[in-house]
């Protein structure tokens, strides 16, 4: 069997390394590849964007499966492409992927279909959305309609701040076109959690919580970034609650998605906050998160191929389980100075023969490259190193070790990721 996996970012070494598993007979490509991935994968000299030179590629190099990992290539159509060319695609078509690539969309969705969300305004003029946030307690959150790396959401805890957000968007200066379309919403208050779904269109597959830090600095403090770290699971979204959000919030979404022609066939992420009045959407993304995959997918017992198989044939996952270790599992993503700002690229990584050898860490590639003097960064977040363990305690323990073994000038990682949940550990045993 021949898999392609699109984007070389740590998400998609993730889903690499556990396809790899799932078939280890397998002959697997990816698009570009790093540092990482080249003992796993043949790099496909061509970008994740280039859908219809990468969908040709594929029906002629019987691609049994592509999986696409990036956001982008999916708001720009790429499913449609492999459609066109009969090659199995797990991922949503371009109407199903403005779930993510239009918040504005998706509010307005989920407003109609009952889902639970925040009070929101939707605005393409900055004189009707400076009206929506004075009329607005603060504080609020003002977001780019569009893609924009998961930075394009400001928590404004003053009318001035929002107004001057809600501008800096809305004229262009900030995240370009992503930002001609804002959404204004309530600020809800809780403790965020990320929910998967492997999804036929109809059915879900809920795959273990996990929980990010977004935060650059410790504390969960200073500017968004794409994600310091995840763990997984998460001890307060038990059976009952993940049930709720499968009933009330998953299912309803795909079935508006379903009735609006978008029937949406991959993996659906929720962001939810777990709110005094229940769970409720932040936002919802259309493929599976970074880093929250490359915390996840290691307790994966089972297999991930099948259901991905299933659903990119078009077919039902219904009948099919997902097994998970009895084991926790925490990732640290090591970053290079300066990000999420400008940050150098080509510094030579050094990774200790004794986190290579760990049975108990795997460390995903993500920002990084190989040169002919060896392992080089070549992004903001290089790695994404992930302990498994038997418990959340020691999973931090190991990672955070791994994490400061490995070596690169001007490195930057967090060291308390897991905090509120390693915090809530201490208070049952005491």
């Amino acid at each position: 069997m021949k898999i392609l996996i699109i984007g070389n970012g740590g998400r998609e070494h993730a889903l690499l390394h556990k396809l790899h598993d799932d078939a280890p007979a397998g002959e697997f490509f990816i698009t570009r590849g790093n540092g990482g991935t080249a003992a796993l994968a043949q790099a496909v000299r061509l970008d994740a964007s280039d859908g219809i030179n990468l969908a040709t590629w594929a029906e002629q190099n019987d691609i049994a499966l592509a999986v696409c990992g990036p956001e982008g290539p999916l708001a720009d159509g790429i499913a449609e492409h492999f459609a066109r060319r009969r090659v199995p695609f797990f991922g949503p078509t371009q109407g199903a992927a403005n779930i993510e690539a239009s918040k504005s969309y998706a509010k307005k969705l989920m407003r109609d279909a009952g889902v639970p969300t925040a009070a929101f305004g939707s605005f393409a003029d900055a004189e009707a959305a400076e009206a929506f946030i004075r009329e607005h307690d603060t504080p609020l959150v003002v977001k780019a309609s569009g893609l924009a790396g998961g930075k394009g959401a400001v928590i404004c805890d003053t009318v001035e701040e929002a107004l001057d957000a809600a501008r800096a968007m809305l004229t262009g200066s900030a995240f370009g076109f992503a930002g001609s379309v804002i959404v204004v919403e309530e600020f809800l208050r809780g403790e965020e959690l990320s929910v998967f779904a492997l999804t036929d269109g109809t059915d879900a597959l809920l795959l273990l919580p996990a929980q990010d830090h977004k935060r650059i600095g410790e504390g969960d403090s200073g500017p968004n970034t794409g994600g310091m770290g995840a763990y997984s699971p998460v001890s307060i979204a038990g059976a009952s609650l993940l049930e709720r959000i499968r009933t009330d919030i998953i299912l309803p979404t795909l079935a508006a998605l379903a009735a609006d022609g978008n029937p949406f066939r991959g993996l659906l992420y929720a962001g939810v906050m777990l709110t005094s009045d229940g769970p409720q959407v932040i936002e919802f993304n259309a493929r599976f998160g970074d880093p929250e995959t490359q915390a996840i997918l290691p307790l994966l017992e089972s297999s991930l191929l099948d259901p991905m198989l299933a659903i990119a044939r078009g077919e039902s996952i219904r009948g099919i389980q997902l097994r998970w270790r009895n084991a926790a599992a925490l990732t640290t993503v090591l970053a290079a100075a300066g990000y999420p700002g400008t940050y150098p690229r080509g510094e030579a990584i050094t990774i200790p023969q004794a986190v290579s050898d760990a049975h108990d860490v795997i460390v995903y590639h993500a920002g990084t490259a190989l040169r002919a003097g060896g392992l080089v960064t070549a992004g903001g977040r290089v790695l994404a190193v992930t302990a498994v363990a038997p418990d959340m305690r020691t999973a931090a323990k190991r990672s955070r070790w791994a994490a400061a073994a490995i070596e690169f000038p001007g490195r930057y990682y967090r060291t308390d990721i897991g905090w509120r949940e390693l915090a809530r550990r201490v208070a049952a045993a005491t």
